[in-house]
C-alpha cells in the first residue's frame, strides 16, 4: 500500500508542476511522469493477472503519444 501512496504523491507533484509551468517544453516531462504514474497505479490498485497487460499497453501507448507530441513540438522530422 505504501507503493501506491508513493506513486500518488509523485503523480500529484507532476500535476502541480505541469499546471504551474509556463514553458511547454518543460511541461512535457511532467506529463510523461503522470502517464507513468497512471500505469503504475493500475497495477497496484487492481488485483488481476490481466492488469499488468493493460498497464503495459497503456504505458506503451502513452509513451508513443508523448514522443509524437515532443517530436511535433520540436519541429518534426527534418528531411534531407
Amino acid at each position: 500500500m505504501i507503493a501506491l501512496y508513493l506513486v500518488a504523491v509523485i503523480a500529484v507533484f507532476a500535476v502541480i508542476r505541469a499546471t504551474v509551468e509556463r514553458n511547454t517544453g518543460r511541461k512535457l516531462p511532467y506529463v510523461n511522469v503522470m502517464n507513468f504514474a497512471i500505469a503504475g497505479a493500475l497495477v497496484l490498485l487492481l488485483d488481476h493477472p490481466l492488469t499488468l497487460v493493460a498497464a503495459a499497453a497503456y504505458f506503451i501507448g502513452s509513451t508513443l503519444e508523448a514522443n509524437a507530441i515532443a517530436s511535433t513540438y520540436a519541429g518534426g522530422v527534418r528531411r534531407g
